[in-house]
C-alpha cells in the first residue's frame, strides 16, 4: 500500500531539524531507504516552495512534491486523495494534521499519525536484515582497490 506523507509533520518525529537547509532531502533519503527495504512507494508533500522548487519530483521510489508558497502540503494531500478517487483507499495517509485525517478518512482512507510512521521507519532502519545488508569496506580493501584500479591513497 503506497503511503501520502506529510514531510513537514514527519520531519521532526524523526529528529530531524526544521531549520535546516537540507530538512526535505534528509527526510527524502530516509524514505528512499525506506522505500528499499520495504518495496513501498511513497508520495511526500512539503509547504512553501518558493517558485524555481515548486513542483513534483520523481525520485526513485519517493515522489515528492513541494507545494509553492502560499499553498500547503495539507492542499496538496486532498487535491491528490480526490483525483485518485475511489482508488485513495489503496493508500495511507501520514499526517498529524486533524483535518486532513479526517478527510482522508471520509475517503476510507487509512490514517497513520507521524509519530506512529516515525515509529515504523525506525523499526525498519534498526532491523536485523539492514545490518545484514551494509556492508563496511576495511581500509585494506580500500587500498587494495585503489591499487588494482591504478587510484591514489590519501
Amino acid at each position: 500500500m503506497p503511503y501520502l506523507i506529510d514531510g513537514h509533520n514527519l520531519i521532526p518525529k524523526l529528529g530531524l531539524r526544521l531549520d535546516s537547509t537540507d530538512d526535505e532531502l534528509e527526510l527524502i533519503a530516509v524514505l528512499q531507504e525506506f522505500c528499499r527495504l520495504e518495496r513501498r512507494q511513497v508520495e511526500v508533500f512539503f509547504d512553501g516552495a518558493p517558485p524555481p522548487q515548486a513542483g513534483t519530483r520523481k525520485l526513485g521510489a519517493v515522489t515528492a512534491t513541494f507545494s509553492p508558497l502560499g499553498s500547503s502540503a495539507d492542499n496538496a494531500i486532498r487535491n491528490r486523495l480526490r483525483k485518485l478517487g475511489k482508488a485513495a483507499k489503496n493508500y495511507t495517509v501520514v499526517t498529524s494534521d486533524r483535518e486532513v485525517q479526517s478527510n482522508a478518512r471520509a475517503m476510507h482512507v487509512e490514517v497513520i499519525s507521524s509519530d506512529e510512521f516515525a515509529k515504523i521507519l525506525k523499526q525498519v532502519m534498526n532491523s536485523p536484515r539492514v545490518a545484514k545488508s551494509e556492508r563496511v569496506v576495511s581500509k585494506e580493501e580500500v587500498e587494495e582497490g585503489l591499487r588494482m584500479f591504478g587510484g591514489k591513497e590519501n
